[in-house]
This record gives structure tokens, sequence and C-alpha cells, in this order.
């Protein structure tokens, strides 16, 4: 499958480069791909930089946001919140006819510092926000309640756990569903249409709460039933 890949943080790199790993054709897209290689200081959380990623994956191209998204079967939105409607804009509208749109995105406000508040809540969603923006898409909400590595490589945990999948297209769903099965996810959720990423998206003040008393951000939720 082509897929673009919105954003070149922690989550970005590891979608991409297990996406890539399981032989599909991935295109990272940016604001700015010389800009983006240019920079040679780790991140803020000291994570290196992304040409040090690119370096040990030849095979995963950079292009502006909008290149990456040319013919993408599935576009990938791993940029922060705040991001997520400026990259899919310079994406291109135009370029999301039937497109599936996988949403990893949460609306974190850090203005007031840590830990963040949502600067969407209780009556709408950012995934259903994308949705709205980009209506000829097919938007799916998943994976935005873990972490980057536990998202492309679950079984790391040693135990089973659960991910959720948001969206109104039943066949944008399964396709989503089909990837994350490929990862190594056992248990996948569909809560329902795409309204119900509230519920998912405000799960976010409980995994930061739940990361600092466990010292850890290796740990994620499983519902038993």
């Amino acid at each position: 499958m082509k897929i673009a890949v919105l954003g070149t943080g922690m989550v970005g790199r590891a979608l991409a480069g297990r996406l890539s790993g399981l032989g599909h054709d991935v295109t990272i897209g940016t604001r700015d791909p010389l800009a983006t290689l240019a920079r040679s200081e780790p991140d803020g959380m000291g994570n290196p930089p992304y040409s040090t990623w690119a370096k040990a994956h030849p095979e995963v191209a950079l292009a502006p946001f909008r290149d990456a998204a040319v013919g993408a079967e599935l576009v990938v939105n791993a940029t922060n919140g705040s991001g997520a409607m400026p990259a899919l804009e310079m994406a291109g509208a135009d370029r999301f006819t039937g497109t599936v749109i996988l949403d990893i995105s949460n609306p974190l406000d850090f203005s007031q510092g840590f830990p963040p508040t949502l600067f969407i809540k209780d009556t709408d969603s950012l995934g259903e926000q994308i949705q709205r923006a980009f209506p000829r898409a097919r938007v799916v909400k998943t994976l935005n309640t873990l972490n980057a590595d536990l998202m492309v490589d679950p079984a790391s945990l040693g135990a089973e756990s659960s991910v959720f999948v948001s969206g109104d297209d039943a066949a944008a769903k399964t396709t989503v569903t089909a990837l994350l099965e490929s990862f190594g996810h056992t248990d996948v959720i569909d809560l329902g249409d795409i309204s119900t990423a509230r519920g998912t998206e405000m799960l976010l003040p409980v995994w930061l709460r739940l990361m600092g008393a466990l010292g850890t951000a290796a740990f994620n939720f499983k519902i038993v039933r």
C-alpha cells in the first residue's frame, strides 16, 4: 500500500519505520524537508534529530506534505494536535477523495505547562473536526491511547492490551484494523462512528497521570470482558 505519514516526530518515525518494514511504500511528509534534514540537535524530549533516523531508514522518502500525499491510499496524521489541521490542509483536500486518514493526534494544550489540558473535549473531538474539514476523506481515529513504541510493537509489553477504532466508514475501519493486526494488535475494539473519538481523546489526561504514577510510558489499557 502507498502510505503518507505526516509528521517527523517519534510517532511518525515509529509508524513509518514499521509500515516500511511490512512492505508498504512509505513517504514521510513535513513542512520543509531541507529544514527538517538540517536539524542536528536532539528535540525537546532528547530524541535524536530526524536526519539520524533517516540514515537508518533510506527506504523511507521525505517530501513536503502535499507531495507526500500524492497518490497515497492511506494518510497517517502523526502530527501533534495543534498541527493536525494545518498539515492536512497543506497536504491538500483535493487529494483526499476516498482516502483513508488514520488520525493518531490528540488535542493537547501545553500553554499552561504540564500536565496539558485538552483544547477540544466533551462535545467534539479532533477526529470529528478532521472529518468535517475533509468530508471526502474516510477518517479513522486509533492508536492515540498508547506510546509510539507500543503502537507498532504491542507484543513488547509482554501481555495483551486493547486499542480502539472510531470512524464513519466500515471499510476504512476494516483497512485500519488489518494494519493494526499486522503490527501485532490482537484486541481491536470498534467503538462506532467518529464521534466516539471523544472518548479516546479524553483518555489522555488519565494516560498522562498513569505515566507519572508508574514512572514509564510502557503501559496500555486492557478491556477485560
